[in-house]
């Protein structure tokens, strides 16, 4: 009897040991604290994203820059900013996304600061274009690729779609305060404020950030434990033979066809040229920048709720009806322009924001389904390509108004792009099984 009791005793230790040995789990796991931190810092980060649109005008009367130089300033940094993509991602892997995040907001907040000083519009070029381009680059949807891939298993499609919407959500926070500052005070003040909530968010992007799970001993949301990878060297490298090796498969291709038609029919078209089209129909500025606002309200909606879908549908079939419900929003917009908000023009408001990044989820998940380990990178090139499209459309939609007086046959293009996109999405095949291009 007190063998058998001894025993007992000795039991309830070893499981008492067992319990105190076994790490607890966070209540909250620290996966959603990087991604709140995340979504925080590219609301800083897309403060300058609010800008062009408002200062096309501004910069026009004041130093009689014509509109197709300003989008060439717009262009040069919308295309930086994709091309950076790819190569963030990479340095990522190698010097950790805090180091590259931090430096990156810096590089905004400089390149904001300075313009308050311009004088010329080759200096509109350097600070909007180059430094603000290599700066927001570092921080476009390739960061919340690599956040997403390193830090979650489960849920993925849902946290692809949330940190899509903070790009629109900062819209959200600065477009109608930027506006009225235009409006109020003119535009230097909102540069210096958009130069400020780039540096506000360094601190946290310190503190609070983590490269990887395993820097904390934790294992991914919703997966095993990994062990924290070397750092990659050849960062640069190995970026580009990425590029070679996705390059030789036919779903990279028109993956990045589709997203460049993205690219122009939303940053390119409706983030840089909206406010001044609805400004040449006698819309108030502060009025057409709430309209936009508006966009980036419904876009989070319609972001969140495509990340759902993509955990659950077929991605392709997705994107299909994205692009094509976006086309036939465009071609109806010409007709909807009046002086004063209406409520065909609300409509189009709501519908457009629904579907504003809605493309990214799926396409993000064909890039892993197709690309594996390599995706982040690939997505970043797939990124650059809308960059690309985004910067063509930004810059030639400023020449389509000085030379017709009118951005109405930018708007047809666009819509009809739309239907094109539609039509690739349909015909990227289906990968057996994920790979990786080329190893670390």
């Amino acid at each position: 009897m007190l063998v058998h009791v001894t025993e007992t005793i000795e039991s309830a230790a070893r499981d008492d040991d067992r319990r105190q040995a076994r790490p607890r789990r966070p209540r909250v796991h620290r996966a959603w604290i990087v991604a709140a931190v995340t979504f925080v810092t590219i609301i800083g980060g897309a403060a300058f994203n609010s800008l062009p649109g408002l200062l096309i005008d501004p910069l026009h009367t004041e130093f009689g820059w014509s509109r197709g130089e300003i989008g060439l300033a717009v262009s040069i940094d919308m295309a930086l900013y994709g091309l950076t993509a790819p190569f963030a991602a990479a340095l990522m892997d190698r010097f950790g996304i805090r180091r590259v995040v931090a430096t990156a907001l810096t590089l905004v907040a400089a390149g904001a600061l300075a313009s308050v000083w311009m004088t010329a519009s080759w200096q509109l070029m350097i600070y909007w274009g180059l430094l603000v381009g290599l700066g927001t680059g570092s921080m476009a949807l390739a960061f919340a690729a690599t956040v997403t891939n390193r830090w979650f298993v489960a849920r993925r499609g849902l946290v692809t779609g949330i940190l899509t919407a903070a790009g629109a959500s900062g819209q959200l926070v600065f477009l109608p305060l930027c506006a009225w500052i235009v409006d109020e005070h003119g535009w230097r003040p909102a540069s210096v404020t958009v130069a400020l909530a780039a540096l506000v968010v360094v601190p946290f992007v310190w503190l609070l950030m983590r490269d990887h799970p395993a820097d904390v001993g934790l294992a991914p949301y919703g997966g095993g434990y990994v062990a924290k990878p070397a750092p990659a060297r050849g960062a640069a490298r190995r970026t580009v033979s990425v590029l070679f090796q996705a390059a030789r498969t036919g779903p990279f291709w028109l993956l990045a066809g589709t997203f460049a038609i993205c690219g122009a029919s939303t940053n390119g078209l409706i983030r840089t040229h909206f406010v001044p089209s609805a400004h040449d129909h006698g819309m108030p500025i502060t009025a057409a920048a709430s309209l936009l606002a508006v966009i980036g309200v419904f876009d989070v909606i319609g972001t969140i709720f495509s990340g759902w879908l993509t955990d659950r549908f077929d991605a392709r079939r997705l994107l299909a009806v994205y692009y094509a419900l976006r086309g036939i929003s465009l071609l109806f917009l010409p007709m909807l322009m009046a002086p004063d908000v209406r409520p065909p023009m609300v409509f189009f408001i709501v519908f457009y924001g629904l579907d504003w990044v809605a493309t990214v989820p799926p396409t993000l998940a064909l890039c892993r389904e197709q690309y594996g380990e390599d995706s982040a990178i690939v997505f970043g090139w797939v990124l650059a390509s809308h960059q690309v499209g985004a910067a063509v459309v930004a810059f030639l939609g400023g020449v389509a108004r000085d030379v017709f007086g009118s951005y109405d046959v930018v708007w047809y293009a666009s819509g009809a792009l739309c239907a094109v996109a539609a039509l690739m999405s349909l015909v990227i095949r289906r990968a057996r099984t994920a790979k990786t291009l080329v190893s670390g």
